[in-house]
């Protein structure tokens, strides 16, 4: 490899870092635009591992903007990130595949404990497969799909 071909490719792995943070982001701040513009128009989302829906990015953003209402407190970690780019004969394609795991802490809506927001009550986690186009725009999602393996919710 040359380093042109060394650099483009390290400029592709920090701009699907960014888009992959910028879903974890969007999704807890609530910030649904973000969220749909970070896809491709054919956009794919798949929660129904973890009891939610399958669909559009379009279907899918306004279910979450419904669903995380019962959890006003919310914060994804997406860890030890897995990125694939298409390898073109030595150079990076314009497609990727992230494996990552998940951690996500949350609060569900209800009364506070003395006025004071306490600790999450709603933990869900697992892993999530990620891909991803270049597109004009730069690194979009084309499909999100969420494995959870496991949650656990506290009185």
């Amino acid at each position: 490899m040359t380093q042109r071909v060394d650099l483009a490719t390290v400029m592709d792995r920090m701009a699907i870092d960014e888009v992959v943070t910028g879903y974890a982001v969007a999704v807890d701040d609530g910030d649904w635009d973000a969220y749909r513009a970070l896809f491709t128009a054919s956009g794919r989302v798949d929660y129904s591992s973890a009891g939610g829906i399958e669909g559009s990015v379009r279907e899918v953003a306004d279910w979450l903007a419904e669903t995380m209402r019962l959890f006003p407190v919310r914060q994804h970690l997406i860890v030890n990130r897995l990125v694939r780019l298409e390898d073109l004969g030595g150079s990076p394609g314009d497609s990727a595949e992230v494996r990552a795991d998940f951690l996500n802490p949350m609060r569900l809506a209800g009364p506070e404990f003395d006025g004071t927001v306490t600790a999450p009550n709603f933990v869900a986690a697992g892993r999530y497969s990620f891909a991803l186009a270049r597109t004009r725009d730069g690194w979009r999602l084309t499909r999100v799909t969420v494995h959870e393996t496991w949650r656990h919710m506290s009185a």
